[in-house]
Parts: structure tokens; sequence; C-alpha cells
């Protein structure tokens, strides 16, 4: 059951800081989850964050640092010796610990490195510090079970014993050879039933799915999430294996691209929470603001060079917004579909199949949605019928326009390595609301002959 934190809870804890009452404090948090401790944390000033993260084991406050926000996260580390940060290092897997490290400057970075107990643990660490962030070297861990091809099935569960020591979890069992080169995988089952004179290469699985250190964090997340992988092994530009990346940062992944694919659908260019400073959110949004708004200059522009249409036939004023909000909400449907294709690697055929499948689809809601404007146009507002045979065209060219151009421009962005979310937000509905407006009054043109 998950555990609720309570304004009261959080008050009751910042009562016992106020009296400095460790003891009692301690007994209140000690059965609460890592998670819950970080939202805990979140939840405090900054002294009373300090003061539980100091109180508590590090054993609990390491895993709580990974959980935190980045902005408490860089407060704590601030206000705790470089020592001190090395005593939580020393908790954390590989992975974690470098992403930890990584953001701490440079010269406490090499500070908590030195103050580190494992020196096998530190030489990992740095080891993986060399690594970009967004590569499978980057979320990589150094923990994991490997067995050489040349053990016997008896050598092999005794080495495997003493490495499982160090994994928190075990999700496979790679096999290499003399020169740590990844041959393959091994079968918990196998191992069991096999004697134990077995040689292991008589008896590994010689498919295994891997990437390479270099390869992007996106594409690692395809390749796990399309095999249904727990983990996935990683080896270097020689084949060997260097590391593993398991199923918990991958979900991280998946999100932050979710969360930046959604922001830049939304019209936000930078990386912001609802808790960033005013300013950081501004720079983030300005950009589409001033965007939308040149857009609605754009738009009065192409109006006012139909102003004597509307002159000679207000009625038309009236459908202008239905047609700019059609063909941008069309436009936005369309693309949206297409970028969550690509993102999800399942687009098949060429472009030009594509936009005829759109055009089709495109057709026949625009002929359904224009048989329900044109009677509603005439029945139900009483509108001439050479208006609503005007609107009527002029909606259903949109539809289809707008339809065309919300699947052909993500193709073509994701074509040359440009993020195709950006055609699901303002862009393509400002765009796709100027277009529509000029082809509305272009058809009333041809159609009432002004």
């Amino acid at each position: 059951m998950e555990f609720k934190i309570s304004p009261e809870f959080i008050a009751q804890i910042e009562q016992l800081i106020s009296e400095n009452n460790a003891q009692e404090l301690e007994n209140l948090l000690q059965d609460v989850h890592f998670a819950d401790i970080a939202d805990i944390l979140d939840e405090l000033d900054e002294y009373g964050a300090n003061y539980i993260f100091k109180l508590l084991d590090s054993e609990k406050t390491a895993d709580a640092l990974l959980e935190l926000d980045e902005e408490v996260r860089v407060k704590i580390l601030k206000n705790l010796s470089a020592k001190e940060i090395a005593e939580e290092i020393d908790e954390l897997d590989t992975d974690d610990a470098a992403d930890i490290i990584a953001e701490l400057p440079q010269a406490k970075k090499e500070q908590v490195i030195s103050e580190l107990e494992d020196v096998e643990h530190a030489k990992d660490i740095v080891d993986l510090l060399r690594y970009d962030e967004d590569t499978a070297g980057g979320l990589m861990g150094k923990e994991m079970v490997k067995v050489n091809e040349n053990w016997n099935v008896l050598t092999c569960v005794k080495e495997m014993r003493h490495q499982a020591e160090h994994v928190t979890r075990v999700h496979s069992i790679y096999v290499v050879d003399d020169e740590d080169r990844l041959k393959g995988r091994l079968s918990l089952k196998d191992l069991l039933t096999t004697s134990t004179k077995t040689p292991i290469r008589d008896v590994y699985i010689d498919k295994v799915d891997y990437v390479k250190v270099d390869t992007k964090d996106v594409e690692v997340a395809r390749i796990m999430q399309k095999y249904d992988l727990e983990a996935i092994p990683v080896v270097d530009e020689m084949g060997r294996l260097v590391g593993r990346i398991t199923i918990d940062d991958i979900v991280d992944v998946i999100k932050e691209e979710a969360d930046k694919d959604y922001q830049l659908a939304a019209g936000i260019s930078q990386d912001v929470e609802a808790d960033d400073s005013i300013l950081d959110l501004t720079r983030a949004r300005l950009p589409w603001l001033v965007l939308a708004l040149l857009g609605g200059f754009i738009s009065v522009r192409v109006l006012g060079l139909f102003e004597p249409a509307m002159k000679g036939h207000p009625q038309l004023f009236f459908f202008t917004p239905l047609i700019a909000a059609m063909a941008g909400n069309v436009g936005v449907q369309s693309s949206a579909i297409i970028v969550q294709g690509l993102a999800n690697n399942s687009i098949s055929g060429t472009i030009l199949q594509r936009l005829l499948k759109e055009l089709s689809l495109s057709l026949l809601n625009g002929l359904i949605l224009a048989t329900i404007l044109l009677l509603g146009s005439y029945y139900l507002l009483g509108f001439e019928i050479h208006i609503g045979l005007t609107v009527t065209t002029a909606l259903l060219s949109v539809i289809v326009l707008a339809s065309l151009i919300g699947t052909f421009i993500p193709i073509i962005l994701n074509k040359y390595g440009i993020d195709p979310a950006l055609a699901t937000g303002p862009f393509i509905t400002t765009s796709n609301d100027i277009l529509g407006i000029l082809i509305y009054f272009s058809i009333a043109r041809v159609i009432l002959g002004f």
C-alpha cells in the first residue's frame, strides 16, 4: 500500500526537527521507504532536509538521493563533505553512483572519488564517467554476473556465488572468452540440470541481444522494449563485455523522452518543471508564444487581403474560426499518430504509401464533416446554400491538406535528425491555421465570384 505523506505528517516532522528530537524522528522514519523519504525531503526547507539526511543511515539516504528532485539534491550535496558524499556513493550501484558524481563540481568530484573506500568500485565509477550520459555507456552499471566459456559447471557456480554478493539482482548470466568478449548467455535451468564437470561452452546459448557503448539511450530503450528485456549487456568496440543496462534505467529514459516530446508538442522548448523559477519557465515558453504571435499577425494580414469578400458576404466571417480550428486540429491529429509511430518504430511502407493512406482517411472524414456542416449551416443556421457550399468545400480541402502536412512534416523532420515531436506543437497548429484561412477565402473567391 502506498505511503501517504499528509501535511500533518510533514508538520510533525518539522516540529521534531525544531525540538532537535533526533531519536523520536529516527523512530518515526525507521520503516519509511527510501522513495517516500525523498518525497519528505522535497517538502522540507533546506535546513530540515539536511537534518534528516545526516540523521538517517547511508543505506537508506543513498537510495533516497536518487529519487530527490535535482534542485533539492544539489542543495543537500552542497552541505555534505567529500567524505560524507563518498559514504553515500559506497552504498550505490556504479551507474547510480556515476550519475550523482557527474553532478558535482570538478574539484569536489575528485575529492569524493579519492574518499571512496572500495578501490574497484571507484575505478568502475571513473570508467563510467567517460561516457556521454545519453549513451549505453552512460546508462550501464558494472554490476553483473559473467562466467568464462572454459570453466566447467562446478567452477561456474562457485564464481557466480562470489559475484552475486555484489549484484542487487541477477537478471542474466553472461558468458565470455579469455579476452572478455561476449559469447552468449547461460540458462539457469541448464546450469542446474547439467553435470558439474560439463564445460560451459557446451551448454551456453550463443544468441544474445546486446548494445555497444556508444548506442543512443533511446535506441537502447527501443531494443529492450521490442524484445521485452529486463537487462541487456553492453560491449565495447572490440566486443568485450563492459557492463549491463537494467530495466529501471530504461524506464527513466522512456519517461524523460516522453516528457520532452510532450513539452515540445505543447510548445515548450526546454526541459522544465512546474516548480522551476519564473525566469526558467518564461525562457521555455516564450519562443513558441512569439511564433504563435507572428502566426497571428500573418493570419490578420491574410484576412485583410479578403476584406472586400467579408464586406460583400459578412456571413463568411462567422465560419473563419471554425475553418482555422479544424485545420489546426486535423494537422495535430495526423502528426501525433505519425510521431507515435516513429517513436515506436512501427511505421511501415514508403512516404508515398503513408500519404495515400492519409489522403483516403482525410477524404472520408472530410466528407462526413462537410455534410454535417452543410446541413447544419442551411437548416439550423439558415445561411444561403451557396455560402454553405463555399464553407463545406473549404472545410473538405482544409482537412485533406492539413492531414497530408501533418503526416509529411514529422517524417521529413525525423529523416533529417530533428525531433518529430516539433510537428505536433504550435508550429504545425499555427501554419495550418494560416493555410486554412487562405484556402477558405480563396475558394470563397472562386465560388462567390468577388
